[in-house]
This record gives structure tokens, C-alpha cells and sequence, in this order.
């Protein structure tokens, strides 16, 4: 009999689409991807959109080139994850009433400058949890109404972008709560859209229909949808959704472990059972989103990390061809803590709020670069124990362990001073593709592979370096 255990996930991201088969241990099977990014709107050149159909297309390659290369009687299930908040309007028969406005697009910037006509920037933040960024998803729903009425009136659905996906693999319409948890319109209490929050802006509430959980089967894989990719027809498609949700539960995080993302900018995010969204949590810029599993909330906070560093490569150690890097942590270690009086204020994480800037204090004649690169490590160690104080107010919780992945989880000497500073052990995951394998979990258990997401993630071989505080 053959075990049928390989999901495959459409991944849409800003840069690439990706098709990938991954199977209940968490090996990538096969994987295939192209270059994604916006194009100029057809109405306005000076606005940008992703072009649906044309992803589409992109998806349907790339999945017709996996299924020729595994053994699709193995397939169990698919599913779709993209990136947050993007959507469009659909009319009832499946056509799309206008390009899905790119999180790009700076249409919506003088929308969200004045959102304070429709509802009190505080009251919003305290229904919702989501900063106020002006890509939110509530500000297409105000474009819309204030420009395109005639379209809300004709449709049937907003889909948000996993679920636009979905439906051309299934032909059904259905919203996952991951994705609608980005969009700034819904009730965190209730993990539905806000009915007091679409009323105040003049959007219909019956344009989303049934919201559905993750690892919800909403539909099976259509006889020409089975021709266009290559998955056998029936196959059922499973809800999942918003990239963030799956890619810190595929990170292995329990309730209360912050997982820490590092890379260009850092994001700490916790699988919470509370939250808070007052005027401290607005003001440290705390996001708070809904989590993949009822009764969680993924609470966030983020600022500019390896941007910073970058920057420091690029005019300190320019004159490193090979193994830059590494000379620059080698030089850094030895440096005394404290970095000599060197200090970074690194302000470069306000640019969340329109104001980038940075100070570099300290220095003398006698400074080096290894002495400015420490005391950047040093800062953003700092701006971590802000974060880490920040989640635990919001969410109530005390933190135990911090999981870190992402590109700035490679840095011995950032690692050793993210313990020093939080007084808790870093543990550092060797899993890449945490998003897409989040997801897959999701598909497992729905599909009847395991009980729970959480019993399918029992299954996966976690590789964790445990870096101690002194």
C-alpha cells in the first residue's frame, strides 16, 4: 500500500513563487520557483498590483514540474501561504473585479494618514491589534468604497491572496483567519471581521463569508485544475495562509516562546494566550495577529537588524573580499564588552514610524571598526531585551528560551550576546523552510496523518544549538 504523506505547498512571496513537495518528516521532496513582483496597475502606471492570473500561471509550471519528478499517488493534500493583508474583489461566477492592490502600492498611504475620519486611530488598535501600516488591508476596503463602489456592489467576495490561489485550484470561495488577522479589520476577541470596525468605514460585512480555521479541508483539487497542475483530481486543499502563522509554528515554538526571525530586520513574535493593545503597545510598536490555533495570538514586535550590519560591511570592511563576515565576528570577539566606550543609539528601527536615524557615540582617535561592529552587535542585543519586556507585557507571560532562525542566527558572537543581554538560552533551529513547513503540518492533520498540527510536528527531527546566558 502506498503512504500517501507528501503535501505540496504553493508559496507565494514578494520576490519569488514557489511550488515545493514536502513530506511528513519535513524533507523537501522537490521544489520549483520563479521571480515574482508587482506591475503598474493598468488604470494608474503610477500604482502597483500583483497580477493574479499571471502567478497563477507561475504556479501551474511549477507545479507541473514537480508532479512529473515525485510520485503523485503519494500526494495527500495542498495548500496555499502567501504574504499578508493583499486581496480583490470577485463577483459571484469567479471574476475578478479589479487587480489585487499590491501591499506595494502607495495609494493607500493618505488613507491610513487619515483614518482618523472613519475611527479613532486608539479605538482601531484596540479592536484589531495590528499597527497601523499604511498596506493594511482596511485601507483597500476604504479605497475601494471611496472609489470603486460600483465594484463592492457587484461582487460577491473579497479574497484574500492565499484564498484567490485556493479558489482556482477548487472553485470555492473561502477566507482563512490567519489572513484576516492582517488586515486590521477584524476583532481579535472574536478571530472574525469586525462588524464594528466595516461598518465605521462604509464595507460590507457579507463580503467575506465563513472564515475559516487553519487545517480546514474548504475544497478538493478540480478536474481542470488537475490538468493545469498536475495534482490529481480530488486531492483536497486544506486552509493555512498568512506566512508568518506557519512559519513559527514550523519553527517549533510552544505558548510562550518567543521565536526570534533575523535577517534584515529582526521580528520577536510569541504564540500568546493574552493580549494587550493600549497606548504603551501602540507606542513600542507591538502588532498582534492571530495565530494559526483558536485561543492564540501571535504578538510582534520588529526592528531593523542585519540592514544595520550590512551597512557596517559595506563602508568599515570593504577591503574584505572573502570571508567578510567571519572577520568581522573574529575581530569583534575580541574585543572587550562594552566595546571600549563605542555606543550605538540605534534608531534605525523607528523607521516604522517615518523616522530613520541612527547615532554612533564614543569615539575617539584610538576607535576601530571591529570596536563600532561590537557595539552594533551590542545595541541590537539591547533593542531584543526591549522586544522580549515588550511581548511579555502585552501577552503576560515570562520567557524561558528564545528560538532564533533566519540568516542573523549564523552570528556566534550576536548569538552569545543575545543570552548575555536576555538572561535566557537562544536556541538556534536548523530549519529553513519553517513557513512551508508549517503549513504541511497543517495538511497532515487534516488529511488524517496525525491527530493535531502539534502531533504531525512530533515527527520532525528539530537540529537546536543551545547557546546559554553566562
Amino acid at each position: 500500500m502506498t503512504t500517501r504523506d507528501i503535501v505540496i505547498v504553493f508559496d507565494c512571496g514578494a520576490t519569488n513563487v514557489r511550488v515545493i513537495a514536502i513530506d511528513s518528516q519535513g524533507r523537501i521532496i522537490a521544489s520549483e520557483s520563479s521571480a515574482n513582483n508587482t506591475k503598474p496597475d493598468p488604470f494608474n502606471p503610477t500604482w502597483r498590483i500583483w497580477d493574479a492570473p499571471d502567478i497563477w500561471k507561475q504556479m501551474c509550471a511549477a507545479s507541473k514540474k514537480i508532479t512529473g519528478k515525485i510520485d503523485t499517488g503519494k500526494i495527500i493534500g495542498a495548500t496555499v501561504t502567501t504574504f499578508g493583508v493583499d486581496g480583490t474583489l470577485f463577483d459571484r461566477s469567479g471574476k475578478m473585479l479589479y487587480p489585487v492592490i499590491s501591499w506595494k502600492c502607495e495609494r493607500t498611504v493618505p488613507i491610513m494618514a487619515n483614518i482618523g475620519k472613519y475611527i479613532p486611530l486608539a479605538d482601531l488598535y484596540r479592536e484589531c491589534g495590528v499597527l497601523p501600516f499604511t498596506f493594511n488591508t482596511i485601507n483597500k476596503f476604504i479605497w475601494f468604497a471611496e472609489n470603486k463602489p460600483e465594484l463592492i456592489e457587484k461582487s460577491y467576495r473579497f479574497l484574500f491572496m492565499p484564498s484567490i490561489f485556493s479558489y482556482f485550484l477548487t472553485g470555492e470561495m473561502t477566507n482563512d483567519t490567519t489572513m484576516a488577522g492582517t488586515s486590521m479589520a477584524t476583532a481579535l476577541s472574536s478571530r472574525q471581521m469586525s462588524e464594528n470596525i466595516l461598518k465605521k468605514i462604509g464595507f460590507p460585512g457579507n463580503k467575506f463569508g465563513d472564515i475559516a480555521e487553519a487545517g480546514t479541508i474548504i475544497g478538493r483539487i478540480t478536474t481542470n485544475a488537475a490538468s493545469e497542475t498536475g495534482i490529481p483530481a480530488g486531492t483536497p486543499v486544506v486552509a493555512t495562509g498568512h506566512d508568518t502563522q506557519f512559519a513559527i509554528f514550523g519553527s517549533g515554538a510552544e505558548k510562550n516562546q518567543p521565536v526570534l526571525s533575523s535577517g534584515t530586520w529582526e521580528i520577536l513574535m510569541v504564540r500568546s494566550e493574552g493580549f494587550k493593545t493600549g497606548k504603551e503597545q501602540l507606542d513600542m510598536s507591538i502588532t498582534t495577529e492571530l495565530d494559526s490555533r483558536s485561543g492564540l495570538y501571535n504578538i510582534g514586535n520588529q526592528w531593523i537588524a542585519s540592514g544595520i550590519l550590512e551597512w557596517a560591511r559595506k563602508n568599515l570592511y570593504s577591503d574584505i573580499k572573502e570571508n567578510v563576515f567571519e572577520a568581522m565576528i573574529a575581530g569583534a570577539e575580541k574585543v572587550p564588552p562594552g566595546s571600549n566606550g563605542v555606543k550605538i543609539v540605534p534608531k534605525f528601527y523607528e523607521e516604522l514610524k517615518g523616522k530613520p536615524g541612527g547615532e554612533i557615540l564614543g569615539l575617539t582617535m584610538e576607535s576601530t571598526r571591529d570596536e563600532i561592529y561590537r557595539a552594533m552587535l551590542e545595541a541590537l542585543s539591547e533593542r531584543l531585551v526591549e522586544g522580549k519586556i515588550a511581548l511579555e507585557t502585552a501577552g503576560g507571560f515570562k520567557t524561558d528560551s528564545i528560538l532564533c532562525v533566519g540568516g542573523g542566527s549564523k552570528n556566534r558572537l550576536w548569538n552569545k550576546l543575545r543570552a548575555e543581554y536576555t538572561d535566557v538560552p537562544i536556541k538556534v533551529i536548523d530549519q529553513k523552510e519553517t513557513t512551508v513547513l508549517g503549513a504541511s503540518l497543517f495538511v497532515q492533520s487534516a488529511c488524517g496523518n496525525a491527530a493535531t498540527p502539534e502531533d504531525a510536528r512530533e515527527k520532525i527531527d528539530y537540529k537546536v544549538e543551545i547557546i546559554e546566558p553566562d
